[in-house]
């Protein structure tokens, strides 16, 4: 793989500031962004009043802890345009959740939030080892969902080449990577595996595509599966994070030079990381949930919002901003089965020391009768011809052993797992409701 590191002098200077400048200029800014809520959303006064606080109240970065969470179902309460900032004619885009599992949740963005937005979009790209220039492959979603439209604006700002195939029709994506000659392509990992069998299908060698680096998100991935990637294409493979009631893909990105993490734009976005039972700030290092305040953002401010995203905050490396542990899985999605926590995460951590198993499988969750069972559905790799009864015996000694729970493995032959065209869909849940 080729060197990409960034030339010290392409970076801003607030990346490489001292601890002490950054968090100078996060209380100005946290300053700021706490008064214009105050002041321009109802359910943010009421919420400040409610808990004793006064913008004027925060002193030290240290007095955020007094403010109140915010949480989806607070944005949901608020639909459409309750948490808006700003009067709606000033409100250049909108982007939404699909609302598929409830009430949609709705944010906005001035041209100034664009802006914004794009600046830091640009910074993760360039952190990920690409140069103006350069075509970058963008097949993340358009529409409402943020990731096509938000990463699109920031290679643009970073003078990238981009190609806004969206996702689907994996044909054409591979030959458009091939005939564009991309350098980079902005994907879920999941679908990344999709494209990779793609190439398989259509005969050809990823190791002599053209692609320099992948910048990944939009759904946990492991570093067994980075592994994976990168040697089956010859490239970088690189973690992106973000999340659309923060502002959407940009707000962390992990730097191609380091790969141990990914750095939290910190100028524009405050993190920190909570016990999620009992909401107490929890010291940098220790595993809890990540909550976020934005600093500069002017339509959609969102104040200590809860992700529900796993992970721990670490001093910086390639920049002097902390960094976010790659996210282990989320509160709401973690698998309770008979009393032992499980994360899709960690199953497709076991799935990746088989070499027989390709990384596509899915978690089925039944209760036949009184107790809960988890089926793993999951299909042999790629030219391997191996007894089914004995690939499952391996992976489901070692999910007991590394895991703690028993499961039911189904081993299908190649292809036999449903493939994502975007997020994977790793949990299907067929427990009865109530």
């Amino acid at each position: 793989m080729k060197d990409l590191t960034p030339r010290k002098e392409d970076l801003e200077y607030i990346e490489t500031a001292s601890r002490d400048e950054i968090a100078a200029v996060q209380l100005e800014r946290m300053k700021w962004s706490l008064r214009h809520a105050y002041d321009n959303v109802a359910f943010y006064k009421a919420s400040f009043d409610a808990a004793g606080f006064h913008p004027d109240d925060l002193h030290s970065l240290d007095d955020l802890a007094r403010v109140p969470f915010t949480t989806k179902q607070d944005l949901r309460d608020n639909y459409p345009f309750g948490l808006f900032a700003v009067p709606r004619a000033q409100v250049a885009r909108i982007h939404a959740s699909s609302g598929t599992t409830g009430q949609p949740t709705v944010v906005g963005y001035t041209k100034a939030d664009l802006d914004m937005w794009a600046t830091v979009v640009a910074r993760s790209l360039r952190a990920s080892g690409l140069r103006p220039g350069d075509v970058l492959h963008n097949a993340y979603g358009y529409g409402l969902f943020t990731g096509g439209l938000g990463i699109h604006g920031g290679a643009e700002k970073l003078g990238l080449t981009v190609v806004p195939v969206s996702g689907g029709m994996t044909q054409r994506q591979v030959r458009l990577i091939e005939d564009f000659g991309a350098r980079g392509i902005t994907v879920t990992p999941s679908y990344m595996l999709s494209i990779l069998d793609e190439y398989a299908e259509q005969g050809l060698d990823p190791r002599q595509s053209p692609l320099a680096v992948g910048i990944f998100g939009a759904e946990p991935w492991t570093n067994a599966m980075r592994r994976e990637i990168e040697e089956a294409f010859n490239m970088h493979a690189v973690d992106i994070y973000g999340l659309s009631e923060v502002v959407g893909p940009g707000v962390s990105m992990e730097c191609v030079e380091s790969k141990d993490g990914l750095h939290i734009w910190e100028d524009h976005f405050y993190p920190e990381v909570i016990d999620p039972e009992t909401g107490r700030v929890l010291p940098d290092g220790e595993l809890g949930e990540l909550v976020f305040t934005s600093l500069t953002k002017e339509a959609f401010p969102i104040i200590r919002y809860r992700t529900r995203d796993l992970t721990r905050l670490l001093p910086g490396t390639a920049r002097s901003m902390r960094r976010m542990e790659k996210v282990t899985g989320r509160t709401d999605d973690m698998i309770i089965l008979r009393g032992v926590n499980v994360f899709p995460t960690q199953i497709e951590e076991q799935i990746m020391a088989v070499p027989e198993l390709a990384p596509h499988f899915q978690i089925e969750l039944i209760r036949p009768d009184r107790m809960d069972e988890m089926h793993i559905h999951v299909e042999l790799a790629e030219g391997v011809e191996a007894n089914p009864l004995h690939v499952s015996h391996t992976f489901k000694g070692l999910v007991k052993s590394n895991v703690g729970v028993s499961v039911k493995v189904h081993v299908a032959e190649r292809g036999g797992v449903e493939r994502s065209q975007g997020k994977a869909v790793r949990i299907v849940d067929k427990r009865p409701k109530g």
